[in-house]
């Protein structure tokens, strides 16, 4: 149960990186919290393109979205024990296609 919180905790924006840091040793866990993380980063960066003059504010919405059906998407693959690999954002993160089993 501990390490489905704390998986849960890598969809949370900034909270993904609790898991990094204490359950690096899970790869239930850190498969999780490499997921969380890059959509965190994509958030952060959406905040700068926000500034961008016209399309700045369309950029930031479209991810908005987007990191937010991802990460519910993420929770949800978390709840059922599964280790769903998110298209493009598992290869950011560097997640072996392997790792596509259930947890």
């Amino acid at each position: 149960m501990k390490n489905r919180l704390m998986a849960a905790l890598s969809y949370l924006g900034v909270l993904c990186l609790v898991p990094l840091l204490m359950e690096s040793k899970d790869s239930f866990v850190v498969f999780h919290a490499r997921q969380g993380l890059v959509l965190w980063v994509w958030t952060v960066l959406s905040f700068f393109a926000m500034h961008l003059p016209g399309l700045g504010p369309y950029l930031f919405s479209t991810s908005t979205v987007l990191v937010l059906f991802l990460s519910m998407f993420g929770l949800f693959s978390v709840v059922m024990n599964q280790r769903w690999r998110i298209p493009i954002i598992a290869s950011i993160a560097g997640l072996p296609a392997e790792t596509a089993h259930e947890g």
